[in-house]
């Protein structure tokens, strides 16, 4: 066999423009105000609880613990983000994520070239494709 037909991973990173920032800076707001409500959602929800069951008081603050934890993890996470995209320089690349292409390799070839492709896109549009 001399060659072999393999799907490999394409890197694609998007360069922030301020139309993209606007864009990132509204996801992360949003995230956080779901988050923010969906918190206090689960605090009226755990003093309602406290009020008709206040012997099971530690049970009750461990449950609602474990449900207000992941979503204060994410309410950070949004809050830091928005942070990050905030302060970044214009023509900063940032990475959107991945697809994958194919790919005949013969022996012979360069390995890393054929897996270290990536494509930058500006305004989604492609404006640049590495390799």
């Amino acid at each position: 066999m001399n060659s072999i037909n393999v799907t490999v991973p394409i890197t694609v990173k998007a360069k922030l423009t301020e139309k993209l920032r606007a864009r990132l800076v509204d996801e992360a707001v949003k995230v956080a105000e779901q988050m923010e409500l969906e918190l206090k959602q689960i605090n009226i929800d755990m003093q309602r609880e406290l009020d008709r069951s206040p012997q099971h008081e530690p049970q009750i603050r461990n449950f609602f613990g474990n449900e207000m934890a992941p979503r204060q993890a994410r309410l950070d996470e949004a809050r830091r983000r928005k942070e990050t995209f905030e302060k970044l320089a214009l023509g900063a690349e940032i990475i959107q994520g991945t697809t994958n292409r194919q790919v005949e390799l013969k022996v012979g070839d360069n390995l890393r070239e054929a897996m270290n492709v990536e494509i930058l896109v500006e305004d989604d549009k492609i404006i640049a494709i590495r390799g």
